[in-house]
C-alpha cells in the first residue's frame, strides 16, 4: 500500500525498501500536502523553479487508486513567490 505521508525522497526510501530513483526528484519542492492513510486520500502541490524563466506548479490528488494531476507554468515566478525560501 502506498504511504500517503511521504514528503521527500528520503521519506519514501525509509518507508519502502524497493524505491528506485533516477535523476533528482527533489528538484520539485513541496508547497503543501494533506493526506489520510486511513481514508486513502492525498492532495499535494509541488513547485519546480526554472531559473530566470518561472516555475512549474504541479497539483496532485489521489483517492484510493485514482490519481489526477495538473501542471501549469507561472512565468517569472520564483520559489520566493510561493514562500519557499532556503
Amino acid at each position: 500500500m502506498k504511504k500517503m505521508g511521504n514528503e521527500s525522497t528520503d521519506d519514501a526510501r525509509k518507508s519502502s525498501s524497493d524505491v528506485k530513483v533516477f535523476g533528482n526528484p527533489d528538484v520539485w519542492r513541496l508547497l503543501c500536502k494533506a493526506s489520510s492513510q486511513e481514508q486513502g486520500w492525498m492532495k499535494s502541490t509541488k513547485v519546480m523553479e526554472i531559473k530566470d524563466k518561472g516555475c512549474l506548479v504541479q497539483v496532485s490528488t489521489q483517492q484510493g487508486d485514482n490519481v489526477a494531476e495538473a501542471v501549469t507554468f507561472v512565468v517569472g515566478a520564483t520559489f520566493a513567490d510561493f514562500g519557499l525560501i532556503d
